[in-house]
């Protein structure tokens, strides 16, 4: 099979960083070729560097064997090479079909002609069977579908190379199905796909090969039908990874977490949270599994005070937090990994270590008399950083928006973990983690519980759901329909609840 993409000897140097250092890649016409490593392996940088993002230091790349330079993101579109970010970039207020033929825009005369493009759109979408309305505006639509849109805008510009990073990070099991559908079809077009993911599972249901990347080096390509989810998983990180949480029987105590008849209506007036009821005891974790766009962001956010409830009552050990601000969380005694680490979890023009301060900057000894103190916040950054394994190119000094997608989400772990919560809300605490960090999160997650937290999962994992939760609440349209005992239930009745096909039996 000829190969339609080339890097050779690829070297992207960051300050104080080597992110890719002399690696090989190929990519055959007609394949999925995966893309495996750690986080901050190099994998996003690499496929920067593809895309015209960044422009390596050394090395070439040839496309269709001809040697090219790709110093922008519009040579890369003129040589029929997408991106879809893992971070999707979409303007909330605009529709579907204006945000895909943005730069690219139909003219009729010195008017874009948007009848055209919604036509095309409406072709591509149909197609590819995307089922995208070209007429919805960004902010009205799920992850999923926003994600649908980024691959339009691909398409639209007629790309033959379609790169791929974490797609799947954000999407619930039936939308990764789809997802994998789509690339299918991508590929019976004679569209070649590069897959950046950390998914093992994912991998060795699509891709054809896999190349993987450890510390900015590549360690070796392998065929999918001679490999394992064992030996990519060692091949990825240097060591054996255990994908069984060990953990012993919960013993639960008192409530912690309590909420009580919770009603909310969202912007447009309906009705989101619905009269929702759910308990969390000190020494378990509650796993909350549900569907995209059923309730749980919306609970999460009326329990970590980013909205105020329009009926109902939220209580923590005891007390009712109903007139807490979000910024008084640290009274009530609860940590939050929030669902979206760059919109909520970080300020992305901080450094790492004021990140890691951001709960607590105005108590000593990070503060004296309202000036903050450089050397305790240093020294507290350290201290995290090598805890939780957090890899940044300048260190504690490294801004925020620097850090790839999984390191940002180590940082925010390290610094809700060390507010020793006697409740923790974990939001998609694994989104965007390689298998090692996985298994590091899960291990802390069953440490806290074991000394006496209560924890609130909420993920669209099922896998993670059944291995960490003592118990799982289902949600679905804005109310709890189920509480389960997770060695007594599976994927299948989990999705049936979770799809509102079957209701719970008193």
């Amino acid at each position: 099979m000829e190969a339609i993409v080339e890097m050779k000897g690829i070297t992207k140097r960051f300050p104080g960083i080597i992110a890719n250092d002399n690696v090989d890649l190929e990519l055959r016409k007609g394949e999925i070729l995966a893309l495996l490593g750690e986080n901050g392996a190099g994998k996003s940088t690499l496929m920067s560097v593809l895309f015209g993002f960044y422009h390596q230091e050394e090395g070439d790349i040839f496309v269709r064997g001809e040697k090219v330079d790709i110093y922008s993101p519009n040579v890369a579109y003129d040589l029929g090479i997408g991106m879809v970010h893992q971070h999707f970039q979409l303007i909330d207020d605009f529709t579907v079909t204006e945000n895909i033929i943005l730069g690219s825009e139909p003219m009729k005369g010195i008017v874009v002609d948007m009848e055209a493009a919604r036509q095309r759109v409406r072709e591509l979408s149909e197609q590819y069977k995307l089922n995208v309305d070209p007429d919805a505006k960004i902010e009205d639509i799920s992850v999923g579908m926003q994600q649908r849109v980024e691959i339009l805008k691909v398409l639209y510009r007629q790309a033959e190379i379609i790169i791929l990073d974490e797609p799947t990070a954000v999407l619930t099991p039936q939308e990764i199905d789809e997802l994998m559908g789509i690339l299918r079809n991508f590929i019976k077009e004679g569209k070649s796909v590069i897959l950046i993911t950390h998914k093992l599972k994912e991998i060795m249901m699509i891709a054809d090969r896999v190349t993987v990347l450890r510390r900015g080096k590549m360690v070796g390509t392998v065929d999918i039908d001679q490999t394992n989810v064992d030996s990519l998983a060692e091949l990825m990180v240097g060591r054996e990874v255990s994908f069984e949480v060990q953990k012993e029987p919960a013993k639960p105590k008192q409530d912690v977490l309590v909420v009580e008849d919770l009603w909310l209506k969202d912007a447009r007036g309906v009705d989101v949270l619905q009269g929702l009821s759910l308990h969390v005891r000190a020494g378990e974790i509650l796993g909350i599994a549900g569907v995209d766009g059923n309730g749980q962001r919306e609970l999460v956010e009326v329990i970590t005070r980013l909205r105020k409830q329009d009926k109902g009552s939220v209580m923590i050990d005891g007390k009712d937090i109903s007139r807490y601000q979000a910024h008084d969380r640290h009274k009530a005694k609860f940590g939050h990994i929030p669902e979206d680490r760059q919109r909520r979890g970080l300020v992305l023009d901080f450094t790492l270590a004021e990140n890691l301060i951001l709960e607590k900057y105005n108590q000593a000894p990070f503060a004296k008399n309202g000036v903050l103190q450089p050397e305790a916040i240093e020294r507290n950054a350290e201290q995290l950083i090598e805890t939780f394994d957090v890899r940044s190119g300048e260190g504690k000094a490294s801004l925020a928006r620097t850090m790839s997608g999984g390191n940002q989400q180590k940082a925010i772990i390290a610094r809700e973990f060390d507010l020793e919560p006697s409740l923790m809300i974990a939001s998609q605490p694994t989104r965007g983690l390689d298998v090692g960090a996985i298994e590091y999160i899960h291990k802390r997650l069953i440490e806290l519980r074991d000394a006496g937290a209560a924890v609130l999962l909420v993920s669209f994992e099922l896998d993670e759901i059944l291995n960490l939760a003592d118990r799982i609440n289902v949600i679905y349209s804005g109310k709890i329909v189920a509480d389960l005992d997770p060695k007594e239930t599976d994927e299948r009745e989990l999705g049936l609840y979770m799809s509102g096909s079957k209701e719970a039996t008193a």
